[in-house]
């Protein structure tokens, strides 16, 4: 099995927050939840040229990667507002959201809306080509379908790809 990469240090929350599942707390609605009271994210701008540095986009990839995805959404949220939801970057981080929110779908085994969730976020991620926000867009695109059609499969994981410094 590989190891899944880490892009930050930043700790995992306490549990991975699955909804309607009766026996956890709402992250932020619920005094017991593991984000009650802490401050999103703001984020006053986020371009094609931020990623590498972007805690938030980081984070959402480590949060992803390790099947937090209803987390992962949450800190995705900032990078999506601060790019602009009609922006090419916007669109890209709202397919990852959408991609994200299809596998907590899936995992939930609510077949539907993850076909649903999962095809909106490709077709959103595919305004982009090649590298772009760190992600090979075919092969990430091609892992998220493989983990729609194949039960049993095992999610996809997000493999940054950072530039030459």
């Amino acid at each position: 099995m590989t190891k899944t990469p880490r892009y930050t240090d930043n700790p995992f929350p306490s549990y991975r927050y699955i909804p309607f599942s009766g026996d956890m707390p709402h992250p932020r609605n619920d005094p017991e939840g593991h984000s009650y009271g802490i401050e999103e994210d703001y984020l006053s701008d986020f371009s094609a040229s931020d990623w590498e540095s972007c805690q938030p986009y980081l984070y959402g990839v480590d949060l992803f990667n390790n099947a937090y995805w209803w987390e992962a959404h949450e800190a995705w949220e900032a990078c999506w507002l601060a790019a602009g939801r009609g922006t090419r970057v916007g669109t890209f981080v709202q397919g990852l959201i959408q991609i994200a929110a299809g596998q907590l779908k899936l995992y939930m085994r609510g077949t539907n809306g993850a076909r649903l969730l999962t095809t909106g976020g490709l077709e959103k991620i595919s305004c982009a080509q090649g590298i772009y926000l760190g992600i090979e867009v075919s092969v990430f695109s091609a892992d998220v379908l493989n983990s729609l059609m194949n039960d049993g499969a095992e999610s996809p994981l997000i493999r940054l790809h950072f530039s030459e410094q």
